[in-house]
């Protein structure tokens, strides 16, 4: 079994393209014995294998690291403790394994593995985050959690202008905007690229293929909900579709306007499907959920803002998306990394139950937020010489 599985590996090994470094190096703690790495399809979870793969065959012995995947045809038998197994019988001590997901009660052979075989670090991703949070249960004393973003409007840079910028924390941009700005722009035009990232520049798989990009996104909303959602039981195949109007009803929709009881009555469902069809979708990443303060989906029945999981999505999805909504399902998309971001009834948004923000063009003014402690506008614009009025595109550099 092993001999096939190296093979494999050393071909995909070479056919990693990639040497840029994602911001997800950093925050991950590799001293943990199991690792879980969660996001959307398209995001950069494999090649973040790949690279920790490349690490490792650099610092050890080649036959104490390998990469297997769910994905492909051949594996769909192989039994993962048996593997974990096998590879522990050879002296192996990495084992990375893709798209787990696709492979039957992974929890339960994970568990094993953790408890039988704690010489094995593991590493594993799923596309579909809504089998990992379910099993994390039974994982929770074992597997250390991580959600992968798509890329900031930071490493969109970084990529096509092929030069190191920094990372600012939401603290320094809330008390040093007007300075960070005067050295970025020593950098870079600030909106020059700006409108290019947010119609194209989530996705890594950009870069390799810009003619076809929007197809492929278009491709991943269908895997997830076709394959993934379907696969693991959460839906059934006659429905798949009503999830994908459900997006298309959020897509068209403003996110204050959104009402549950129309939604349900729009794509012929209950109320509660329509819950479970947005809690679906939010973990597999098409789509942001924004409490009113609270935690999770309970809030649902309460006024919420909905919006598409990233830019990128809404010019795939609708035909010509609203700029309000744009701008909002940016920054909520860029803040909700780090950073626990809720609905607010002054301001579009409070942020960490600290910071208030505004959001709007460049002639968006105060009025609303007004005598709001740590509250900010937030403008559609290139910079600006005071700090409680901040650029929008300046929230792409918190990872």
């Amino acid at each position: 079994m092993l001999n096939g599985i190296v093979k494999l590996e050393k071909k995909i090994l070479k056919s990693l393209a990639s040497d840029y470094r994602r911001y997800f190096f950093d925050r991950v703690d590799f001293s943990s014995q199991m690792i879980a790495v969660v996001g959307s399809r398209g995001v950069g979870k494999t090649t973040f294998l790949l690279q920790y793969l490349k690490d490792l065959k650099g610092q050890h012995d080649a036959y104490k690291s390998l990469y297997f995947s769910y994905d492909y045809p051949t594996h769909v038998d192989i039994k993962l403790y048996e593997l974990a197994e096998e590879f522990s019988k050879v002296g192996g001590k990495y084992l990375l394994i893709d798209e787990i997901h696709k492979y039957k009660n992974f929890a339960l052979d994970l568990k094993a593995i953790y408890d039988f075989y704690p010489e094995i670090q593991v590493i594993f991703t799923g596309s579909c985050a809504t089998s990992i949070y379910n099993a994390q249960a039974d994982l929770s004393r074992r597997a250390v959690l991580y959600h992968m973003n798509g890329l900031s409007y930071r490493e969109f840079l970084e990529l096509k202008l092929d030069k190191k910028l920094p990372v600012f924390t939401l603290e320094e941009l809330t008390t040093n905007s007007v300075e960070i700005i005067d050295t970025l722009r020593d950098e870079f035009v600030p909106l020059e690229h700006f409108s290019e990232y947010l119609q194209f520049g989530y996705y890594p798989f950009y870069f390799s293929d810009k003619k076809n990009y929007l197809r492929q996104l278009t491709a991943v909303v269908n895997l997830t909900i076709d394959v993934d959602l379907v696969m693991l039981g959460y839906i059934k195949p006659a429905f798949a579709n009503k999830l994908k109007k459900l997006l298309n009803v959020i897509c068209y929709s403003k996110p204050f306007e959104l009402n549950i009881t129309k939604v349900a009555s729009n794509i012929e469902v209950s109320r509660n499907t329509v819950y479970a069809y947005l809690e679906h979708l939010t973990k597999g990443d098409l789509l942001t959920v924004v409490a009113d303060n609270k935690k999770g989906l309970s809030a649902l029945s309460k006024p919420e803002k909905l919006y598409l999981n990233n830019t990128n999505l809404s010019y795939a999805l609708c035909d010509t998306p609203e700029i309000g909504t744009i701008r909002e399902t940016f920054f909520a998309n860029q803040l909700q990394e780090q950073h626990r971001v809720g609905s607010s009834k002054k301001g579009d948004f409070i942020v960490d139950d600290i910071y208030t923000f505004e959001i709007g063009g460049k002639s968006k003014k105060f009025k609303q937020i007004k005598d709001i402690e740590n509250s900010f506008i937030v403008k559609d614009t290139d910079s600006i010489e005071n700090r409680y009025k901040i650029p929008l595109w300046l929230f792409g550099f918190l990872y």
